[in-house]
C-alpha cells in the first residue's frame, strides 16, 4: 500500500489539486494505466467490504471526495509473508490522501460521518463472475473497525468468506 498526499494549492477562491498524474505514478512505480472509475455514496456505520476479484485482479486508487472513510486492505497473496494481515487509513475530503491498493488484496471501507463519497480508480474492470468477499469481522484477519454498534451492509458481504474459507491468490506475479 502507499498513501499518497498530493500538492494542494489553496487560495480565497478555494483550491486546486492533482488527484492522478501519470509521470508521477510512474516515477512512484505505480500502474500508469487505469481501466475504471467507481463513485460511491453512503450514509453513516455503512460498511463496504472486503472485495476483490480472483481474475482480473484491480489495483485501485482509493480517496473519499466527501465525507470520511476507515478504508482497510488485506493481503490475500499466498506467497506474501503479511498473507492475511490488514491495514487502515482515515481517508477524507479534508485531508485529501489516497490508498493504492495493489492487485491481490481485498478492500473494504466503513463511513465514519453523515454521509461520504468514495471514488476510486481500477486498474481492471469489473467482473463479477470473479468478485469474492470476505467477512468483515473475520477473527482472523483482526480488523479494528472504529465501529459504534453493527455496520450496515449488503446482503453479499454478509454472506462473504472467511479467509480460511476464501478463493485467494496463488503468487501471479504481481506486486
Amino acid at each position: 500500500m502507499v498513501i499518497l498526499e498530493p500538492k494542494v494549492f489553496g487560495d480565497e477562491r478555494g483550491f486546486f489539486m492533482e488527484a492522478y498524474n501519470e509521470e508521477t505514478f510512474k516515477a512512484l512505480g505505480l500502474p500508469a494505466r487505469f481501466a475504471q472509475d467507481n463513485h460511491s455514496g453512503s450514509r453513516k456505520g455503512v460498511l463496504r467490504g472486503l472485495h476483490y476479484q480472483l481474475r482480473q485482479p484491480q489495483g485501485k486508487l482509493v480517496r473519499a471526495l466527501r465525507g470520511e472513510i476507515f478504508d482497510v486492505a488485506v493481503d490475500l497473496r499466498q506467497s506474501s509473508q503479511q498473507f492475511g494481515q490488514w491495514t487502515g487509513h482515515v481517508l477524507s475530503a479534508e485531508n485529501r490522501r489516497m490508498l493504492w491498493i495493489p492487485p491481490g488484496f481485498g478492500h473494504g471501507f466503513l463511513v465514519l460521518t453523515d454521509f461520504a463519497e468514495v471514488a476510486y480508480k481500477a486498474t481492471e474492470l469489473y467482473a463479477p463472475a470473479f468478485e469474492r468477499s470476505i467477512l468483515w469481522n473475520d477473527p482472523a484477519i483482526g480488523i479494528e473497525w472504529p465501529l459504534d454498534g453493527e455496520p450496515a451492509l449488503s446482503a453479499k458481504d454478509k454472506a462473504g468468506s472467511l479467509l480460511a474459507d476464501a478463493e485467494t491468490y496463488p503468487d501471479l506475479g504481481f506486486v
